[in-house]
Order: C-alpha cells, then sequence, then structure tokens
C-alpha cells in the first residue's frame, strides 16, 4: 500500500466517519472507494466493517462524555440488532439491487419530507414515548434493522435514526447517540463472521479507521454543539445527495473517486 492509496482510505474514511455519525448511507462512498482500490465486493463489504466498528467506538464515546446518550434505551434496542445483525451477515439476500436502490430512495425522501413537515417530532422528541419501555414490535423492528445492517450496512443509519426518533421519541441528537452505539454493538459480531470467512483486508480497514474515527469525533461534537436544526439539515442534504444516487442521476462513488485521485 502506497502514499496515494493512504490518502485516499484516510480521505474517504474522514467523510464517511462525519456522514455516518450525522446521517447514514456513508458506506457508499467507503465501499466504492475500496472495490476501487481492487478489493472484491465481499471483502471490501468485510473490510468497511473495521471502520466503522471504530468509528461508532469513538462517537458512542464522544456522545456519552458530552452527556446525551441514553444507553440503557440503546442496549435494550442493540440486543435484538445484534442477533440480526448475526443472520444478516451469514446470508445473501436474493433481490433485485435496482429495485431496492430505488424502494430506498423512495423511503429517504418520505424521510425528509417528514423532518421537513413535521419538525416537531424531529427536533424536540416525544418525553412520554422516551420513558416507555421498549415494546415487542421494537425488538422485531431493530432485529430486522439489524439483520439488514449485518448484510451490508449502506443506509442502516436512517432506518435506524427514523425507529429511534418516530418509535422512541428521540430528538435527532439523542437519537443519533443511541444509533451509534446500536451498530457499536451488533457490528463486532458482523465483522466476526466476515473474518472467519477470510474476507477483512486489515490493512485497508485500520488506514481508513484513522478517517473514519476523525469524522465520528467531528461530528458528534458538532451535534451536540450546533444542536438539532444542524442535523436536520445535514440529514436533508446528505439524503438528497444518496437519493439522487439512488436514482441514478448523480454518481457519488465517481464523483468522490475524482476529487480524491486527483
Amino acid at each position: 500500500m502506497g502514499i496515494t492509496e493512504i490518502l485516499i482510505l484516510i480521505i474517504a474514511g474522514l467523510m464517511v466517519g462525519f456522514i455516518n455519525t450525522l446521517a447514514g448511507g456513508g458506506s457508499v462512498i467507503s465501499l466504492s472507494v475500496l472495490i476501487m482500490l481492487g478489493l472484491p465486493a465481499p471483502v471490501a463489504n468485510g473490510t468497511n466493517r473495521i471502520a466503522i466498528f471504530l468509528q461508532t467506538l469513538a462517537a458512542t464515546g464522544s456522545f456519552r462524555q458530552q452527556k446525551v446518550l441514553d444507553w440503557r434505551k440503546g442496549l435494550a434496542l442493540g440486543i435484538p440488532s445484534v442477533l440480526g445483525s448475526l443472520l444478516g451477515a451469514q446470508i445473501a439476500v436474493d433481490i433485485n439491487e435496482v429495485v431496492f436502490e430505488r424502494a430506498m430512495a423512495v423511503i429517504l425522501i418520505m424521510m425528509m419530507v417528514i423532518i421537513l413537515l413535521r419538525p416537531k417530532r424531529w427536533l424536540s422528541g416525544v418525553q412520554e414515548l422516551t420513558e416507555k419501555k421498549v415494546s415487542f414490535w421494537q425488538i422485531l423492528l431493530f432485529f430486522f434493522i439489524g439483520l439488514y445492517g449485518g448484510f451490508i450496512h449502506v443506509g442502516v443509519g436512517y432506518f435506524l435514526l427514523a425507529g429511534i426518533v418516530m418509535g422512541a421519541g428521540y430528538d435527532l441528537v439523542r437519537a443519533n447517540a443511541i444509533k451509534v452505539m446500536v451498530v457499536l454493538l451488533y457490528i463486532p459480531f458482523a465483522l466476526l463472521v466476515f473474518i472467519l470467512n477470510d474476507q477483512v483486508l486489515y490493512s485497508y480497514g485500520l488506514v481508513m479507521a484513522i478517517g473514519n474515527v476523525s469524522g465520528a469525533l467531528i461530528a458528534s461534537r458538532l451535534a451536540v454543539s450546533k444542536g438539532v436544526v444542524f442535523v436536520q439539515w445535514v440529514m436533508v442534504v446528505v439524503i438528497l445527495l444518496t437519493s439522487a444516487h439512488l436514482f441514478g442521476i448523480f454518481d457519488i462513488p465517481g464523483f468522490i473517486s475524482t476529487l480524491i485521485t486527483r
């Protein structure tokens, strides 16, 4: 691995760590970069989990230090996600990729509309929901979110945020704190499955993690200092770009790879 590859991995990781901590979908960049550098897709998928694990470890610690993390609720929602991720990392889902991407884009746009038209639900949270115990339906929901996250991870942050905000009543800042904790809980188990199947390139994953951790720390600090309105607009911008990519309007990986290889 030369200096060029190291710089590409760190810069990509920085963007991914920032985006994933405040919104989601950053793995579109990291997976594309790893594949661009010559890794087979399954190995890129496994290698990406190293950077994601260290990124969420740093972000979770930062949110807890800033006293915005409800770790008890995070643990309760994280356990079913762990179980789902173990299954998701071991199975292949037979689904038309184009149909899946279009459906995900529609879901993201619907989420953006809700963020803009019903901002209080996302900005203020619902106190009575945060105080309720985790329900059976939440356990089932987070099991399937974990299954998806274990399988490919791309975009899982959006589903986690929707479940934590709309289902558990947290505002965007506290929801992001729980989101990164849930990912932190399940990602080591999914990573272990990839390791056991020899689909992890440690050198690339650890170098990329330098950027991921830096981006996560910057994003977690900005989330708390700037507040929920800042997080809201970061999410809107990221959702617009991700949806444009999924609809084939804008090639995010191609644009990023052009920038970082110049």
